[in-house]
C-alpha cells in the first residue's frame, strides 16, 4: 500500500483521493514507468510555462492546492488522439507532488507487488463511486453530476479546447438588482489589495470573478480607485491633522490658563467711559464690570494688577471716569485717585440748602431745581416714621441726607439721589441706638437725638471735640442748670436760621432774635437737627464724656478750648471779644 491509500485489486481510487481520476484525458492508465504519451520510459517533464500557456483557464481550486503550480499542461495533440475517450469527470485535480520524485511507482495488482513487468494501462471505469457528502447512493449505472448545478463550472475540457471562462456574477439574494451595481467598499479601509498595481497577465485571472472582482480583460474603475484612495488618504489627512490641532490648541489654553500671562492692553487708553462700580463689588466683581464697559481686555489682568498694587483693594464703590482699552495697572491706578470718580460728595455737617445746590450743579440743572422737588415729594422720599413734621421745621430732610459719596452718571434723577441719601442715613441710624440714648438723656425720642448730632457736628472743630461737645449739650439741658437756664446759647444753630456761617456775632443781635432755631433766645432744642452729622458725631452723641464740660470756646477758629466754669469761660470770652473787637 502507497501512502495514498490505495488498496489491491483493480477498483478505482475513492474520489478523495488527491490523484483520483488522474489517469489522462484519453481515459487509460499508463503502464508502469512507461510514458503515457509514449516515446520512452522518462516521465513527461514539467512544462515551465504552464502558467503562461493558458493564463484564462486557470484551476479554480489554484488559491486552496499549494501545488497547484506544478500542474503539468498537456499538448493539443493528445486530445486528437483520443478523440472517443469519455471527458474525465473531476475537473482540475492537482498533479502528484511526489510524481517526478517516484517516476517508478509501483502498480498493485491482484494484492500483490509489481513484479517489474509492464502491464495494460487500467480501464477508466465510468461507474465511480457516488459522493459521500451527496447525501445518499446514486443508482445502478449512475455517475453523479458535479456540475450540473448552476452554481458550478462547466466540466473541464482537454488543454486545446479549453477557453476562459465566462465571468459569473457573484450569488446575489433574490432581491438582487442585475442593474444596480453593487456598492464598493474602498480597500484603503478593508485591507485588501485593489490590483491597481498588478500586471497585466494577472488581470484575466477568472479566479477574479469569483472574488467579485474583473474578469477576463475587463478591468472596471482602476482610475476611480485610485481616485478614491486619494481621497480617502487626504480626508484622514485632514481629520488627523483637524484632531491634532484641536488637542494642541486645548492645551495650549490649559497652559496659558494655569501658566501664561492674562490678557492684557497696553497703554492708557483713549476716550471716556463711565462705569459704576455698586457696593460690596470685589476684586472679579470689579474686572468684570471694567471688561463689559471696555475698559481691560481681562477679569484676570485686572485681578493680577489690583493685587500687584499696594492699595488695590481699597477701591471704593462709585462712578470712575475711564478710558476704553487701558491696561489693567492703569485702570486700578486711576481708580485709586479720587478725581477719576464721577461721585457727589456731601461733607460732614453740610445743611440741606447746601446739598441742593451740590446736586443741581453737578447734574447740570437749574438753580433750585432739587430744592423745588424735595419740597414737593419729601413724602416720598422714604423717610422714617419716628421723623418730626412740625410746624416750625424748616426742612423735614434736614439731618436725613447723609454725608457720603454718591455715583452720579449723566442719566442721574434729582429725585433718585435724594432717595439714595434717605436710605442710606436710614441704614446708618439703624445701626445705632437712639431710642435708648433718648431715654438715657431724657430727649424726646431718636428726633431730638438726631438734633443733638447735628449741633455736636456743626460746633465741633475737630473729632476730638466731639464727645466733649456732646457732654456740653446734655449738661445744659439737665433741669438744674441754673449757669445757662438750660439755655444752649450756639452760634452754629443761629447760622443756621441765618443761613450763614459767622463767628462774629453781635450780642445784641443773637439776644433779641426770637427764631425757634435760636438758641439763645429759646431753651432748649431747636425744633430740629441743623445740619447732617456724620458717622462719628453720631457715635459720640451716643457716647458723650464725663468730666463736667460746661462751656467752650475757640479764640483762632482753629481749636476748641472747654472748660467747666462760668469764671473760666468769661475770661476766654473776654481775650475773644478784644481779638475780633467786639462789645
Amino acid at each position: 500500500m502507497t501512502e495514498y491509500g490505495r488498496g489491491p485489486g483493480s477498483e478505482p481510487w475513492h474520489p478523495e483521493d488527491p490523484l483520483y481520476g488522474d489517469q489522462g484525458w484519453g481515459g487509460q492508465q499508463s503502464a508502469h514507468g512507461q510514458n503515457q504519451y509514449g516515446g520512452g520510459q522518462q516521465p513527461y517533464p514539467q512544462d515551465p510555462y504552464a502558467q503562461q500557456s493558458h493564463p484564462q483557464q486557470q484551476d479554480p481550486y489554484a488559491q486552496q492546492d499549494p501545488y497547484a503550480q506544478q500542474q503539468q499542461q498537456f499538448p493539443d495533440s493528445y486530445a486528437q488522439q483520443q478523440p472517443n475517450q469519455p471527458q474525465q469527470p473531476a475537473y482540475g485535480v492537482p498533479q502528484d507532488p511526489y510524481a517526478q520524485q517516484q517516476p517508478q511507482q509501483p502498480q498493485y495488482d491482484n494484492g500483490g507487488w509489481d513484479t517489474g513487468q509492464q502491464s495494460a494501462g487500467m480501464p477508466y471505469d465510468p461507474q465511480a463511486p457516488a459522493d459521500p457528502y451527496d447525501g445518499g447512493q446514486p443508482g445502478y449505472g449512475e455517475t453523479p453530476d458535479h456540475y450540473g448545478t448552476p452554481e458550478a463550472y462547466p466540466p473541464p475540457q482537454p488543454p486545446g479546447r479549453r477557453q476562459a471562462v465566462p465571468e459569473q456574477p457573484p450569488a446575489q439574494s433574490p432581491d438582487w438588482d442585475p442593474e444596480v451595481q453593487p456598492e464598493e467598499t474602498h480597500p484603503f479601509f478593508t485591507g485588501a489589495d485593489d490590483g491597481g498595481d498588478k500586471d497585466d497577465e494577472y488581470d484575466d485571472d477568472p479566479r477574479e470573478s469569483r472574488r467579485g472582482g474583473r474578469g477576463g480583460n475587463e478591468r472596471r474603475g482602476k482610475g476611480k480607485k485610485k481616485s478614491r484612495s486619494g481621497c480617502a488618504c487626504l480626508v484622514v489627512s485632514l481629520v488627523l491633522v483637524g484632531g491634532l490641532g484641536g488637542v494642541g490648541y486645548l492645551g495650549y489654553s490649559y497652559w496659558q490658563d494655569k501658566f501664561g500671562a492674562a490678557p492684557d492692553y497696553t497703554g492708557t487708553g483713549t476716550g471716556d467711559v463711565e462705569v459704576e462700580i455698586a457696593k460690596g463689588a470685589l476684586g472679579y466683581d470689579i474686572g468684570n464690570i471694567l471688561k463689559q464697559k471696555g475698559v481691560v481686555k481681562s477679569v484676570d489682568a485686572f485681578v493680577a494688577a489690583q493685587n500687584d498694587n499696594p492699595k488695590g483693594k481699597s477701591i471704593q464703590a462709585g462712578v470712575y471716569l475711564l478710558h476704553e482699552k487701558m491696561s489693567a495697572a492703569e485702570a486700578v491706578k486711576m481708580m485709586l485717585d479720587p478725581k477719576s470718580q464721577n461721585l457727589l460728595i456731601i461733607p460732614e455737617g453740610s445743611r440741606n440748602v447746601a446739598v441742593y445746590a451740590l446736586v443741581d450743579k453737578k447734574l447740570g440743572l437749574k438753580k433750585g431745581t432739587t430744592k423745588g422737588i424735595a419740597t414737593s415729594q419729601e413724602s416720598g422720599l422714604g423717610l422714617p416714621d419716628w421723623a418730626s413734621n412740625g410746624k416750625d421745621i424748616k426742612d423735614p430732610l434736614e439731618g436725613f441726607l447723609y454725608p457720603a459719596a454718591y455715583p452720579v452718571t449723566k442719566e442721574t434723577k434729582p429725585e433718585a439721589l435724594l432717595k439714595k441719601m434717605v436710605s442710606r442715613a436710614n441704614e446708618e441710624y439703624d445701626k445705632l441706638d437712639l431710642e435708648g440714648t433718648a431715654k438715657k438723656y431724657n430727649l424726646d425720642g431718636p428726633w431730638q437725638v438726631l438734633t443733638v448730632a447735628s449741633l455736636v457736628q456743626a460746633e465741633g472743630l475737630t473729632h476730638d471735640d466731639f464727645r466733649k461737645m456732646a457732654e456740653v449739650v446734655y449738661n445744659r439741658l439737665k433741669p438744674d442748670n441754673t449757669v445757662t437756664n438750660r439755655k444752649l446759647e450756639f452760634d452754629s444753630a443761629f447760622n443756621y436760621l441765618k443761613n450763614q456761617s459767622e463767628i462774629k456775632i453781635r450780642s445784641s443781635e443773637i439776644r433779641t432774635n426770637p427764631d425757634p432755631y435760636n438758641t439763645y433766645y429759646h431753651a432748649g432744642l431747636p425744633p430740629g437737627p441743623i445740619s447732617n452729622p456724620g458717622d462719628e458725631a453720631l457715635r459720640a452723641t451716643l457716647n458723650p464724656t464725663g468730666d463736667g464740660w460746661m462751656f467752650f470756646i475757640s479764640l483762632d477758629g482753629k481749636k476748641t478750648q472747654f472748660t467747666k466754669t462760668a469764671a473760666e469761660h468769661e475770661k476766654l470770652n473776654q481775650k475773644f471779644k478784644e481779638q475780633h473787637d467786639l462789645g
